[in-house]
């Protein structure tokens, strides 16, 4: 009875809660489903299709991270952004004695609006479960929603910086992918980019937390830079026209 008054509510507000059975249905698809971000990573590296790529959202370099073995193994010269100092750090302890690689330690945002992430005190990490590491947010309620509670969020200044400042500093005029991962400013970004930038890379990037009304400005967007998309578990991969008579997916069951 509470919940379904609790629904009721938040609808009345224009906000709809998510059903917790949608979010673990989804992530045991995550964890079994056949196809899988790294198979299509294999298939871009191995295929020479992806030979340099921008990171946004690089975290440690290690946890959940689809790319760094193939960063590793083919030396992939690869611009690595992480804007939380201590997490970054690790970032560059686990690319140790590799020369492929830049880092910076920024936040991306659009037209530098952002200059903050709510981050889980050090502290408090204990308390939580690894994933929690890698929520940071410029949005307070996505910790939340996440289960931490708000005695143990805090708020962190960062340095900002745009995508095209960022591509100018580290004189990266030219990728074959971008991949992103920024608990929900991922729209943000990917709108920017595609807006004030001509390369056309590869983009993936995580949907499930992008506001539905930047989501469907993305959507549009995608469309009319002509990018071909679809969506796997919680990402969407996003392929330029032009490029996808070369992109020939062998599914091997």
């Amino acid at each position: 009875m509470k919940n379904k008054v609790l629904k009721k509510f938040v609808g009345w507000l224009g906000y709809k809660l998510i059903d917790k059975d949608f979010v673990k249905n989804n992530r045991i698809i995550e964890d079994k489903s056949f196809l899988e971000i790294s198979k299509i990573l294999n298939y871009l590296v191995k295929n020479n299709i992806v030979k340099s790529l921008v990171q946004i959202g690089a975290n440690d370099g290690k946890r959940f991270d689809n790319l760094n073995s193939f960063i590793k193994e083919y030396k992939i010269k690869s611009l690595l952004v992480e804007p939380i100092k201590e997490h970054f750090e690790d970032l560059k302890k686990n690319y140790n004695n590799t020369n492929n690689i830049y880092f910076e330690n920024s936040l991306i945002s659009v037209n530098n609006e952002i200059s903050y992430l709510y981050k889980v005190n050090e502290k408090s990490l204990n308390k939580y479960g690894e994933h929690i590491k890698g929520i940071s947010s410029f949005n307070y309620e996505h910790l939340i929603k996440h289960g931490v509670k708000k005695k143990d969020v805090i708020k962190q200044k960062a340095t900002s910086i745009t995508m095209s400042e960022l591509l100018t500093k580290h004189k990266f005029d030219n990728f074959d992918l971008l991949f992103i991962d920024a608990e929900g400013y991922d729209g943000a970004i990917v709108n920017d980019f595609l807006a004030n930038n001509n390369i056309r890379p590869f983009i993936i990037f995580e949907y499930i937390h992008i506001e539905n009304k930047t989501f469907k400005v993305l959507i549009d967007n995608l469309k009319k830079f002509d990018y071909i998309f679809f969506p796997i578990n919680e990402n969407i991969i996003c392929i330029p026209k032009e490029k996808s008579n070369n992109f020939i997916f062998q599914l091997n069951f």
